[in-house]
């Protein structure tokens, strides 16, 4: 018997470290976890936030679709992809090349012409943007508002401590923020019918991939046979994948996988 590997790929203001839970729980039923964090990415978040590391600050879309296929094709058993937020978007992009088994987007970036809208007002402070190296940061107040809006002060207080780390100004730019022209990596196959099975995860309360965008995505996939999957959390924020309801989600894709025959362990 096989296991099944997954490999989780994280999203922009968060480090690997988001998806530790998943990794327990998907660990636990039997699934060959890996959580690989971008390139040159410390072990820690603080350490992210107090390094400005000029690896960091290099990170565009090409390198980090190039860096998550590379791994997803070193595998001998095609993984899951799961993919949050600009992880949503690289899972949609390999899936679609037929790399991996099944794909789950969660609050994903969105692909194609679907357009990314702005950020919610003084999303991150000026003067605290680490301008000079390339990163931008999120405050503490504007990680709260902006990306965990649907949990208390300090529950967002502990989920910055521990995940929160400065995304790069050259990623944000290939994503189409702030009117920038967005990368052609940002794209992905919605017409490949030989692809696996793919799962889109909405927030609805999400202020930085609203639950319209990520629907207006899976219309994209409506003329392709093969299978698309929507789901929508009532009540959820960005910080879906690592606040006090991350278990309802995770369980969710759990059974998702099941449903579509996708187990832990393979003949």
């Amino acid at each position: 018997m096989n296991r099944t590997p997954v490999v989780f790929i994280h999203g922009a203001w968060l480090h690997a470290l988001s998806w530790e839970s998943w990794a327990e729980r998907f660990a636990s039923r039997g699934f060959l976890v890996f959580t690989p964090g971008w390139p040159g990415e410390a072990y820690v978040a603080r350490e992210v936030r107090a390094s400005c590391s000029e690896v960091l600050a290099g990170i565009g879309l090409d390198t980090l679709t190039d860096h998550y296929a590379h791994i997803v094709r070193s595998f001998d058993t095609a993984p899951v992809i799961v993919g949050h937020s600009v992880g949503g978007l690289i899972a949609q992009h390999l899936i679609g090349a037929n790399l991996g088994r099944a794909a789950v987007a969660i609050a994903p970036a969105p692909v194609n012409d679907v357009p990314l809208p702005a950020p919610p007002a003084r999303l991150w402070t000026p003067g605290r943007d680490n301008s000079d190296s390339g990163l931008v940061s999120l405050s503490p107040a504007g990680f709260h508002q902006a990306f965990a809006n649907t949990v208390g002060t300090e529950e967002a207080a502990r989920l910055f401590e521990r995940y929160a780390v400065p995304a790069p100004r050259r990623l944000l730019a290939d994503l189409g923020c702030a009117g920038a022209a967005r990368s052609p990596r940002a794209v992905a196959d919605v017409n490949n019918t030989d692809r696996g099975p793919l799962l889109l995860i909405s927030g609805q309360e999400d202020l930085l991939v609203p639950d319209a965008v990520t629907r207006a995505v899976y219309k994209q996939y409506g003329d392709s046979t093969a299978v698309t999957d929507l789901k929508q959390f009532a009540d959820r924020a960005h910080s879906l994948v690592i606040d006090s309801g991350w278990r309802g989600v995770a369980d969710h894709v759990l059974g998702w996988l099941d449903d579509r025959g996708l187990h832990a362990y393979s003949a």
